[in-house]
């Protein structure tokens, strides 16, 4: 994933996108270069017009949030709190009971 983010950035800084220049950037950001890879990479996007590809990842539609998309959310969040100590509560129960049956099987 770091060698496509070098070749965008090089791309967007309109610079020449060649092994010796990704090269510099993973270099720069202190990663370790596979060369084999590096070549496979400057090979594949010699042939792919990057200005394209950008615009049709961008043209994928994204839902909108709602106000009241959020305001459910947000009491969807507000009740998770008070569901965790009803089960808490349960549980306590559960092992006062298992308590009491085990005293009174000690002393008849």
């Amino acid at each position: 994933m770091e060698y496509i983010y070098a070749v965008l950035l090089l791309h967007a800084a309109k610079k020449d996108i060649s092994e010796d220049n990704i090269k510099r950037v993973l270099e720069a950001a202190g990663i370790a270069i596979d060369d084999i890879r590096l070549k496979a990479l400057v090979a594949a996007v010699k042939e792919i017009n990057i200005d394209d590809v950008l615009k049709s990842s961008f043209a994928m539609p994204v839902a909108p949030v709602t106000v009241q998309a959020t305001q459910s959310a947000a009491a969807q969040q507000a009740q998770q709190p008070q569901k965790v100590e009803e089960k808490e509560e349960k549980k306590e129960g559960v092992s006062e009971e298992q308590l009491a049956e085990g005293l009174s099987a000690l002393f008849g």
